[in-house]
């Protein structure tokens, strides 16, 4: 994945996450079948909580536009 996730200060970053994320589905800059980094790798690059990034992809695949798989 080699889209950049920007944060806007500390402020629900879920949200922030979970629209950039969004963003880049609905442009095609992730494309369908792309493998997302895993929620430690993420959070470690973010410098933020897994659960947060966990929270962002769990409510991307609730909404459809994620499948989720272990692994």
């Amino acid at each position: 994945m080699d889209v950049h996730i920007s944060l806007e200060g500390r402020a629900d970053l879920t949200a922030q996450v979970y629209r950039q994320l969004l963003d880049a589905i609905l442009d095609g800059r992730l494309r369908s079948g792309e493998r997302l980094p895993p929620t430690r790798e993420l959070a470690r690059r973010l410098e933020i909580s897994r659960n947060t990034v966990a929270l962002a992809y769990d409510r991307l695949v609730a909404d459809g536009f994620l499948v989720g798989r272990a692994g």
